[in-house]
């Protein structure tokens, strides 16, 4: 693995297209600017669309009120619904805040605390269980759902073809998430800005790769591809889930370095954040500190330590204060009615304090200056185009093309596939050499036909069993995204594979039938192989329409069992 260029703050500030400050849509910074009513700035974001914010300079103010999200109770099955007597589980309670155009926010708080949570709920990811009330606004608009067409958010995993390289992966997303109207000279252009932008110029030619299983780009640029991925389109909204995880404190810093460099250009940040570094914390402009669903603190970084000080908790001399957050709003097993005591009284204290009642004027001088009618904006606001920015025949082109490379670039499930039908085809021809035409050779004519179609019909179910279920989650967040449809997807694998699976059977087909010494004839020899690979792509339908169904667990088990299929008829079958 190659080794990576430390990335200074200095050289990351220096990696831009242009540098110039941002035109705001109604944004709050300053002294509270003349705001455009809602509907213009429905219509202007509507106008830009989805992706094509790409040359613009767009600045988002983003405001949150009253969010709230319980957890329901699970049904009791049978049609019963779930227990009247169970109350549903609050998440989130009263959550609030703003942040401004040219702000990274860090929401800090122990495990459980709502981060992950309110991250979603403020992108419209509401999971079916969840209960959500509240009010999101850009730039005083509630956009609803349509806050996905303008804003981007990594998720906390990182989920990559491994066969594709850094430059191709990001090639991939232009060509699919950019709006129709831009050119593909424009689209490549923006891959080679955002590979300079977050510093993968030196892996860009390598294997993206796939944790112990295939060698390729590190840790910290497999997180800054994931970063690369999203902002693609130069949204002005950023969401970011534990942006650090997994990563060692210099990469963590590294990471952070390269997410203040990018607010620093107007774009609004947010990002939940696990136990970051004195230096990394010092990076962040705001914070936001959760506890048991509530705010606990949020404003400036300096700001924090005088609030938790007034509440009679002074953090220690060259003492993370990250950490102390953290440590003094968690909830010790054992202590916990004396630990969640703590938590609500310096939650109310905040609620009472100097720095929640800044938050509340910024919030009524968004609502005030934007002259507001229910009725004025909703979903179908970016309703009028397509989910998908690129065309069938592209999804299909650019679909097709990933899959092909995928199966040239893993050769040797291939050779190992060929080799196999190699051995079973000799294997077979060898035990029933040149058979007789008689009561005995008729009885072992019918065994070879048996395994024939025996081996066809497994070594195809293993090939394609497993297919679906391992790119499953890949397929889900990018169609989530409105990267490709679902058919484009289904018929660009199949078309990939489909040589493989028409090759290999009639390679073994080839094999047997003459050393078997069946009958003689081109016709009746065509017409065997045309029904054994008729009966091979049959059983690849079987398995794919079995791991689209249940999933990787279901087919996972179900491959275990037909490993150990028993013999029958006191045949030899090899699988």
């Amino acid at each position: 693995m190659d080794e990576e260029k430390p990335l200074l703050s200095k050289d990351i500030a220096a990696v831009r297209v242009d540098l110039e400050p941002p035109t705001p849509y109604g944004s709050i910074a300053g002294n509270h600017p003349s705001l455009l009513t809602q509907n213009e700035v429905a219509s202007q974001f509507r106008q830009k669309g989805s992706s094509s914010l790409l040359d613009g300079h767009e600045a988002v103010t983003l405001t949150w009120q009253n969010i709230n999200v319980n957890l329901n109770p699970p049904s009791r099955g049978c049609f019963r619904g779930p227990d009247p007597n169970t109350r549903p589980k609050p998440i989130l309670r009263n959550v609030h805040g703003t942040v401004k155009p040219g702000t990274l926010l860090a929401i800090l708080g122990a495990s459980g605390s709502g981060k992950t949570t309110l991250l979603n709920s403020l992108t419209s990811r509401f999971h079916p269980m969840l209960d959500f009330t509240g009010e999101v606004l850009v730039n005083g608009v509630d956009f609803g759902r349509g806050i996905r067409n303008i804003s981007a958010y990594v998720q906390q995993d990182d989920l990559f073809i491994a066969t594709m390289t850094v430059r191709e992966h990001l090639t991939f997303r232009a060509l699919l998430r950019m709006d129709k109207n831009i050119s593909k000279e424009r689209r490549i252009r923006r891959v080679e800005e955002v590979i300079n932008e977050l510093g993968l110029t030196k892996c860009a030619e390598n294997i993206i790769g796939a944790p112990g299983r295939m060698k390729g780009i590190s840790g910290g640029e497999m997180r800054r591809l994931s970063f690369a991925s999203e902002i693609m389109t130069n949204p002005p909204l950023l969401f970011c889930d534990e942006a650090t995880s997994g990563l060692d404190s210099f990469m963590a810093e590294n990471i952070v370095q390269t997410l203040k460099a990018m607010a620093s250009r107007g774009k609004t940040i947010l990002c939940t954040i696990h136990q970051p570094s004195s230096e990394v914390y010092a990076l962040f402009d705001q914070v936001l500190v959760m506890a048991e669903g509530r705010v606990a603190y949020m404003g400036s970084s300096p700001d924090a330590l005088e609030f938790f000080k007034q509440q009679g908790y002074l953090c220690p001399v060259n003492y993370n204060p990250a950490d102390y957050y953290i440590m003094t709003l968690a909830v010790v097993p054992g202590r916990e009615s004396e630990c969640r005591d703590r938590v609500e009284k310096i939650c109310d204290g905040f609620k009472h304090s100097e720095f929640d009642q800044k938050i509340e004027e910024e919030y009524a001088a968004i609502r005030t200056s934007v002259s507001y009618n229910e009725s004025d904006i909703s979903d179908t606001d970016f309703s009028n185009t397509s989910r998908y920015e690129s065309s069938w025949v592209r999804q299909m082109a650019c679909l097709l093309k990933r899959c092909w490379l995928t199966n040239l670039r893993e050769p040797m499930v291939i050779r190992v596939r060929f080799a196999q039908t190699v051995m079973i085809g000799l294997i077979l021809g060898l035990i029933y050499l040149r058979l007789d035409v008689d009561q005995k050779g008729v009885q072992n004519i019918n065994g070879v036909l048996f395994l024939l179609i025996t081996n066809l019909t497994f070594t195809n179910v293993f090939a394609v069993v497993n297919a679906f279920p391992i790119e499953l989650p890949i397929f889900l967040r990018e169609y989530g995204i409105g990267l490709y449809r679902v058919d484009s997807y289904f018929l660009s694998k199949m078309l990939a594979e489909l040589p493989t699976f028409i090759i290999i059977p009639f390679i073994l087909v080839c094999i047997d039938y003459w050393m078997v010494g069946l009958y003689d004839s081109a016709e009746a020899f065509l017409i065997c192989a045309g029904i054994l690979l008729l009966v091979a792509n049959i059983c690849v339908s079987f398995a794919l329409s079995q791991n689209t169904s249940f999933g990787w667990s279901t087919c996972h088990g179900l491959s275990m069992q037909m490993s150990y299929w028993p013999s029958t008829n006191g045949n030899i079958l090899i699988i």
